[in-house]
């Protein structure tokens, strides 16, 4: 953990609003993007992230640093209300195509817009063919940009079965993707 986000968590906990506002803003896309691969409802998702970051706020205090970086504990909050939200779900939905949203580029055309939330959708529900753990490593690698080495410390993994599974991964989605 670098030493000014160690300081920044140390700052949260002693209640310090704007420490805890530098890790919002640090973190929130990432979780954001992860969520939303996840669950597939970017209405949805913006809710969930900020649920994450309450229930971070609220229990800030429990994070303790045992080798494991503070964005780690932030993304297993994250997990779990992923599990929790698709428990509650007896199947995925999707964002119809005319719904508003608040990352679509203003600068794009209709045309480009309507691709690319078929092609997401289309990542979406190919994502349903992988494991959950083949699921887990690809948001986490693509979506949230995270490094092997932070995706195997999120997840309790060594670095090689993190490769394995990302590997494997993407040879399942091209298969379901691209057929022939």
């Amino acid at each position: 953990m670098q030493q000014d986000e160690l300081s920044l968590v140390r700052q949260a906990q002693e209640l310090n609003p704007e420490a805890f506002t530098k890790l919002y803003e640090t973190y929130f896309d990432k979780i954001y993007r992860y969520i939303s691969l996840r669950i597939g409802n970017q209405m949805e998702a913006e809710d969930m992230t900020q649920q994450v970051f309450l229930n971070a706020l609220e229990s800030i205090n429990s994070f303790k640093w045992r080798g494991v970086p503070f964005s780690a504990w932030l993304f297993r909050i994250a997990h779990n209300q992923v599990v929790d939200h698709l428990r509650k779900k007896s199947k995925f939905q999707f964002v119809p195509l005319d719904t508003p949203s608040a990352d679509r580029d203003d600068d794009c055309s209709s045309a480009e817009k309507v691709e690319l939330k078929i092609n997401l959708e289309q990542l979406h529900s190919a994502m349903g063919g992988l494991t959950e753990a083949q699921r887990e490593v690809i948001s986490l690698r693509f979506t949230s940009e995270l490094s092997i080495a932070e995706v195997a410390k999120i997840m309790g993994k060594n670095e090689g079965a993190v490769k394995a599974l990302q590997h494997s991964a993407i040879r399942a989605l091209r298969r379901i993707m691209v057929p022939g």
